[in-house]
C-alpha cells in the first residue's frame, strides 16, 4: 500500500492510503473537533462539526470520513472553517434544550464544552416549536431524555455495531428527528437492558443511568 503525502494547516504529512483528514490530523497532533464521531464507530459525519477546507474543493468537508489524497491541501482554521463551526455549534444549541447554562454537571456535555471554547453566544435562532419531550424513567437502568438529544447518533452506532442489538434508530425528518426505540416505542426493561455502552457514548446527557 502506498503512502500518500498531504498538507494540513502547513504542515506536511505522509499517510497510508486510506487515511482519512481527521485520522491524519490526530496522528501529527493537529486537532479537529467533533461530536459525531467515535474512532470504536463508523464515521457518519452528520455533526459537521468536524468540518474543514480543502484547496480546490467547492464545499467545506467533514474531516471524518474523507480520504486524504495525494497532494491535498487541508485548512483546518480557515476563517471560513472556524465562522461556520460557531454557526453549526449556534444551530444544535438552538434545538438541545439540555440546562446547560444552569447545570452544575455541564462540564460533562460536549456540545456545552465546544460552544465554550468557540466562545459561541447564545442562538440567535428563534424556534416556533421547541423540540421538548418528558424524560423518560420507566426503565431501572436508563434515563432518556430527549430534549438533550442531538441526533449525533452515537447510540445508535454503539448499540448497533458494538451492542449488536440494533435497539435504537432514527425516525421523523427535519426538526422533527428523534432517536426512537423499536417501533418508537417506550423505554421497557425488556427492550433495553444493562450493557449502557449507549450511554458511554452520549455527548449531552441525553442518556444517563439510574
Amino acid at each position: 500500500m502506498s503512502d500518500l503525502v498531504c498538507t494540513i494547516d502547513r504542515n506536511q504529512i505522509k499517510v497510508g492510503e486510506g487515511t482519512t483528514i481527521l485520522q491524519a490530523a490526530e496522528k501529527n497532533g493537529i486537532r479537529i473537533p467533533t461530536l459525531c464521531y467515535s474512532p470504536e464507530l463508523k464515521p457518519i459525519g452528520v455533526c459537521r462539526v468536524c468540518l474543514v477546507e480543502v484547496e480546490g474543493s467547492r464545499t467545506l468537508v467533514a474531516a471524518c470520513h474523507t480520504p486524504v489524497t495525494m497532494g491535498m491541501i487541508v485548512h483546518t482554521r480557515s476563517p471560513k472553517v472556524l465562522e461556520t463551526r460557531k454557526t453549526i455549534i449556534e444551530l444544535l444549541l438552538t434545538a438541545h434544550n439540555g440546562s446547560c447554562v444552569t447545570d452544575p454537571h455541564a462540564g460533562q456535555c460536549l456540545l456545552h464544552q465546544l460552544a465554550s471554547e468557540m466562545e459561541v453566544s447564545p442562538p440567535r435562532f428563534e424556534v416556533s416549536e421547541p423540540r421538548y419531550y418528558p424524560p423518560e424513567e420507566g426503565n431501572p437502568y436508563l434515563r432518556r431524555d430527549l430534549s438533550k438529544c442531538i441526533l449525533c447518533r452515537r447510540c445508535v452506532g454503539a448499540c448497533d455495531e458494538i451492542a449488536g442489538k440494533r435497539v435504537l434508530s432514527v425516525a421523523c425528518r427535519g426538526f422533527q428527528s428523534k432517536i426512537v426505540i423499536d417501533l418508537n416505542g417506550p423505554l421497557k426493561k425488556e427492550v433495553c437492558k444493562d450493557c449502557g455502552l449507549c450511554i458511554r457514548y452520549c455527548p449531552t446527557g441525553a442518556l444517563s443511568a439510574v
